[in-house]
């Protein structure tokens, strides 16, 4: 048996291949039949849980949520794929598949059981591109164009259905069979797949046992015996009553119509979320897409992990690689996935990362450690000390990549329109701006960074702050051209056309909106001591004088974590239809993807990607004052 690896890290499946069939070795079972894999899926899960038919119905706008406790090899995910794509409606609409998996595959096996399937292949091959290294968590995958949205869970399914918060139209009750695996099929787990049911929810599993017909009878589901598949002669299928009131459901979201206050990475993100399931949004910036904090000619995408860990490196962590994932569609054009080093430039660093290897297990496609002499050879810059490696980070063009996600036909711009106050009227949000304009909305989502709290109509303090950053653009000929992003003390990019772009300074006590000859001098002096022999003469022969740049306002929160969800009017009343997305400091284009993907499910009503430890984090009314009221 494969040993268990150190947080974040998951221990894989063990799997032995007999006559070309994977079976797990720990449970001692096929993952799928042996006479063909494929039409047993099709038997037992679509069939019986009538999808086909029902995807036809799902409206514009809307979502179909198929929900699975054992993920194994894929193959049920890719049959529900292939059947959205043939008979779902012809307008946009998402179909939201949520599984856990215990023990999940490696990439390499995962792609030898899908093989077995040519019938499968392309979306098999689009699914392996986007499969998630081995990390315990919530991992969010966008398929299809966003078609289709996969929340693959890898840990326990209890933790998987305590944590996540979504309810089923379709249950396949999977996994491998309950004499081998009694912990998928216990009462506490019955009762979760119930909690995450609402009138109507149907189901269908392969087994017949008894004791599995009688639990689910009791939580609520009608259930029947039915002709199995192959030599199964029986299998299960069942239906929540579809007048069964015995739980609340969820308020429905309705769809009106929503603002974005703010045209930097957070809200062109958004905004192109929406788009794409279908949902047409009014994005509102006082200048245009990526002219504030997001309007660098470059900008490194990374995180700093924590030693420990924790929630705050769990939300960094997944926000890292879905966004390494998300910016793959602008590779080559606005995303550059050159790597990047970490290093250990100083004896404090050193020892951090030391404690952090020590305490932690990543896999190497997140990130490993490197030598010195490794260092060099990757970054192509002479470097004083080794680092953590991050083969799948690298750099953006983050103006430009605003624009683009800013350009679809369901997002309508409202640009040079500076806001100055939102006013609640009729159950609607009245946007007024300067020179008279005026705009209605049902709801807002307020995305406007450092200026965020000016447009905050509740009475009080919001414990946010803007920090002045100012990057320096240093001609290419001064500098070594590095190959990949460096990190320390201060961050070097490698070189577009002409120049590198490095900083930024971290200014508390200054809000001068124009680049400084002073801050220039800074940057370079911690980039000499970073990387002395970068510069091509003593730091290059430069002077602050004589050099470009660009300030921008990080707006961070007082525990330097984002903020994304619903405003609340005081501590407990929430504002369904005011939100706040801000505070991502300068981890912006780290962290806006993936809260991006957050909201957008919470604004449509839709499975959220981020389980409740994670989405806690987020909460706004932890930046509240207190006695703070809608004014």
């Amino acid at each position: 048996m494969n040993r268990s690896p150190l947080p974040p890290g998951i221990e894989s499946a063990e799997i032995a291949w007999r006559d070309g069939v994977p079976e797990s070795v720990r449970f001692g079972d096929v993952y799928f039949s042996r006479d063909n894999g494929l039409e047993e899926t099709r038997h037992v899960f679509l069939q019986h849980n009538k999808l086909p038919e029902r995807f036809s119905r799902v409206p514009r706008g809307g979502s179909f949520v198929v929900a699975e406790n054992g993920f194994g090899t894929g193959l049920n995910f890719l049959a529900t794929w292939q059947a959205w794509l043939s008979t779902a409606p012809s307008h946009v609409a998402t179909l939201h598949f949520v599984s856990v998996e215990r023990y999940p595959l490696t990439r390499d096996d995962l792609a030898r059981a899908l093989a077995l399937w040519p019938e499968l292949q392309p979306l098999a091959d689009e699914l392996l591109r986007h499969y998630p290294p081995l990390v315990r968590g919530a991992h969010r995958l966008v398929l299809a164009g966003g078609r289709v949205r996969l929340t693959l869970y890898f840990g326990d399914i209890h933790d998987a259905w305590q944590s996540l918060a979504f309810q089923a139209d379709a249950w396949y009750l999977d996994g491998f069979a309950p004499a081998r695996n009694p912990d998928m099929w216990l009462e506490t787990t019955i009762n979760q797949i119930r909690a995450h049911s609402k009138p109507g929810t149907t189901l269908a599993t392969f087994t017949s046992v008894g004791r599995v017909r009688r639990a689910l009878a009791d939580a609520g589901f009608c259930m029947e015996k039915t002709s199995g598949y192959g030599r199964k002669r029986e299998m299960l299928r069942g239906a929540l009553p579809t007048e069964d009131e015995a739980y609340p459901q969820a308020k429905p979201t309705g769809d009106g119509t929503i603002a974005i206050l703010g045209a930097g990475i957070a809200g062109c993100a958004l905004a192109r979320n929406l788009a794409d399931r279908g949902w047409p949004v009014t994005l509102i910036d006082a200048r245009g897409p990526g002219t504030g904090a997001s309007g660098n000619a470059q900008g490194a995408l990374y995180a700093k992990l924590g030693v420990e860990f924790n929630d705050q490196t769990q939300l960094a962590l997944t926000s890292l690689i879905f966004s390494q994932r998300f910016y793959n569609a602008w590779r080559d054009q606005y995303w550059h996935p050159t790597g990047l080093l970490q290093l250990a430039h100083s004896p404090q660093e050193a020892d951090r990362q030391n404690r952090f290897l020590q305490r932690n297990g990543y896999p190497e496609d997140v990130l490993c450690p490197v030598t010195r002499e490794q260092a060099s050879q990757l970054s192509g810059v002479p470097t004083q000390s080794g680092g953590l490696w991050f083969p799948g980070s690298g750099w953006l063009e983050p103006g430009n990549l605003c624009r683009a996600l800013a350009d679809h036909p369901l997002i309508t711009t409202a640009f040079d329109v500076a806001v100055n106050r939102l006013l609640p009227c009729n159950g609607q949000w009245h946007i007024s701006a300067q020179k008279g304009t005026s705009i209605v909305a049902d709801r807002v989502v307020i995305c406007s960074g450092h200026l965020s709290p000016d447009l905050i109509p509740i009475k009080g303090r919001f414990r946010m702050k803007a920090i002045r950053g100012q990057v320096t653009h240093l001609p290419a000929t001064s500098v070594v051209n590095a190959r990949t992003v460096i990190c320390g003390n201060r961050y070097l990019n490698p070189a577009l056309g002409d120049f590198a772009v490095t900083g930024a300074t971290f200014d508390l006590r200054s809000n001068n909106p124009s680049p400084t000859a002073a801050s220039h001098e800074e940057n370079l002096r911690e980039l000499n001591q970073m990387l002395p022999l970068v510069f091509n003469t003593k730091e290059g022969g430069l002077s602050g004088q004589d050099l470009d740049g660009r300030v921008a306002f990080r707006c961070t929160t007082h525990d330097y974590q984002p903020v994304a969800g619903p405003m609340f009017n005081g501590e407990s009343a929430c504002l369904d239809d005011l939100y706040l997305f801000t505070g991502l400091g300068s981890k912006g284009l780290t962290y806006a993807p993936l809260l991006a993907e957050y909201l957008a499910d919470q604004l449509t009503g839709q499975p959220a990607c981020l389980p409740g430890n994670l989405a806690r984090r987020l909460e706004t009314r932890r930046l509240y004052q207190k006695d703070m009221a809608v004014s």
